[in-house]
């Protein structure tokens, strides 16, 4: 498979992970994260605003490989 087309692929793959992703986190943050205390609160924004990377970088990497007969 060209890397064009793993890019496009990987594109559409990180829109409805993202999207998913989002409405999960603001789900379960609208019913849960208010009745934490403000230090709970900020290390769940900080820890579920950067947790979408990790299960993006396998995806990430596979789209920057390259296919067969690219330099």
């Amino acid at each position: 498979m060209k890397r064009r087309t793993r890019k496009f692929i990987g594109m559409i793959a990180i829109l409805a992970f993202g999207i998913f992703y989002a409405l999960l986190v603001m789900a379960f943050a609208h019913s849960r994260v208010p009745e934490w205390p403000s230090a709970a609160q900020l290390a769940f924004y900080i820890v579920f605003g950067m947790g979408w990377i990790l299960p993006i970088l396998p995806l990430i990497r596979w789209m920057e490989k390259r296919g067969a007969g690219e330099e």
